[in-house]
């Protein structure tokens, strides 16, 4: 007769040794599985950072420094009456690249005064006459070198209240002319002047809720087509006077997602060709609102390299194009808001590097 328990032990400790025995297969393989599973995550991202290529700083840096150096050629000709423009773009880029150094800011800083006119207003070079636009772009690039004592803060206040209509809209200058791109200069700026109480606030935010748009956009007037250019400055008007409650995120949302094409590129407005400054005012946006997350980094992070110039530097709207310092800018500020390694980060509001923003704000 056979013994049970001595039965029921030898098939118990058979039983232990075969489960024991696949517990070392199972977990072989699990090893080997890990392994593979790392090797080809390496290996992609390997291949995916090949893909998208790399900025080449250096060359940028030497294409916005080259760009100055140019005076007499079709490109500086035509945009004398934009320096100040030009001035914040090129200096803004060398700073976010971590390069504002190899400027000399004294002679910067002495030209830029030089465009003020006693109303208080900039021009956009010198003997120009003065406009809201190249007065923001004046106090950006102060900002930059830190420099905001040389500013008559009270000079500045006077000449943008001037152009405040009782609508609660912005003239860009004596001339007259409206658009919503003016209310966020006027905003931005008396906000980095700390004089923002001086015009009428409520009065600006309702102006700019009357260009809001079915779709969700803005545009530069009541009833203006949405563009993402105007939307920039409406929202970016709306968080620097805490009324973001006013926007309809999800839809403003969805409008600017849908402005991102196959190429990865952003538009402007339906139905158009995607262009590298649309990487800021679309993206800014999108921050601003928190929706962001909406549209594909790694596509759009593509799309901007694939735009610059490898051999001379510079970017351009779309790959092939020629290269100019406003899509320079707006390419580098485009992967800053991305967060592009070796960048400084931006703020989307204010359109300056944010130890900027923290100095003006926070300095002691």
């Amino acid at each position: 007769m056979v013994n049970c328990r001595c039965l029921t032990k030898v098939v118990c400790g058979f039983d232990f040794a075969i489960l024991l025995h696949f517990a070392f297969l199972a977990a072989s393989f699990l090893l080997r599985l890990v392994v593979m599973v790392t090797v080809c995550n390496v290996s992609f991202m390997a291949m995916f950072t090949f893909k998208m290529g790399e900025l080449v700083t250096d060359k940028h840096v030497k294409y916005i420094l080259s760009v100055e150096k140019r005076k007499d050629d079709f490109e500086s000709v035509v945009m004398e009456h934009l320096r100040m423009n030009g001035a914040y773009w090129g200096l803004t880029a060398l700073d976010l690249m971590g390069k504002l150094d190899v400027v000399d800011v004294n002679e910067v800083v002495s030209w830029v005064m030089s465009c003020q006119h006693d109303s208080g207003g900039f021009g956009g070079n010198v003997g120009h006459d003065p406009h809201i636009l190249y007065t923001l772009s004046a106090v950006q690039v102060l900002a930059l070198f830190d420099k905001m004592d040389l500013i008559d803060a009270d000079k500045v206040t006077n000449y943008i209240v001037g152009l405040q209509n009782e609508d609660g809209s912005f003239s860009g200058d004596m001339w007259g002319e409206v658009d919503t791109r003016f209310s966020y200069i006027a905003i931005c700026c008396l906000s980095i002047i700390h004089r923002l109480d001086k015009i009428n606030v409520e009065k600006a935010v309702k102006y700019i809720i009357s260009c809001k748009n079915m779709d969700g956009g803005f545009g530069c007037t009541p009833g203006g087509e949405s563009h993402a250019g105007q939307i920039f400055c409406c929202v970016g008007a709306l968080a620097l006077t805490g009324s973001l409650d006013l926007v309809n995120k999800d839809l403003l949302g969805w409008w600017l997602c849908e402005r991102q094409v196959k190429s990865g590129g952003l538009n402007g407005r339906p139905e158009k060709l995607p262009d590298v400054c649309y990487s800021w005012w679309v993206l800014s946006s999108l921050i601003m609102i928190d929706r962001v997350h909406w549209i594909s980094r790694e596509k759009l992070i593509k799309f901007i390299l694939d735009c610059q110039d490898k051999e001379k530097g510079g970017i351009s709207d779309r790959p092939d194009d020629a290269v100019d310092v406003f899509h320079t800018y707006f390419g580098v500020a485009g992967l800053s808001l991305l967060e592009y390694p070796g960048l400084k980060p931006i703020d989307p509001a204010y359109a300056l590097p944010v130890d900027v923003v923290n100095r003006i704000f926070f300095k002691k």
